[in-house]
């Protein structure tokens, strides 16, 4: 089953992550290698999101990554959602 973790961005937020980028993308990489993750990526015009589909039993691999994302943890992120897709063509 997929799921999808959706992330409404604060405002200047492409300038606020450069901190906590590194870190973030080593979480994104391990959970894609791992399998959890099958693709994420930011919104763009405006830069005021992100989607992340994730791949599991239970929404709880996408909240656990949402947990422990520096951005979520150090207020980049203003609200997170995670809902199951049904995907209809494509996927596994």
């Amino acid at each position: 089953m997929y799921f999808i973790l959706f992330y409404k961005t604060v405002e200047n937020y492409v300038e606020k992550r450069a901190p906590y980028r590194n870190e973030h993308l080593a979480l994104a990489k391990s959970a894609y290698e791992n399998g959890d993750m099958v693709m994420a990526g930011a919104l763009a015009e405006p830069a005021d999101g992100a989607v992340l589909v994730f791949r599991g039993d239970s929404p709880a691999v996408a909240e656990q990554f949402a947990l422990n994302d520096p951005y979520v943890k150090n207020g980049l992120i203003k609200e997170w959602s995670i809902r199951p897709w049904s995907v209809v063509v494509g996927g596994e």
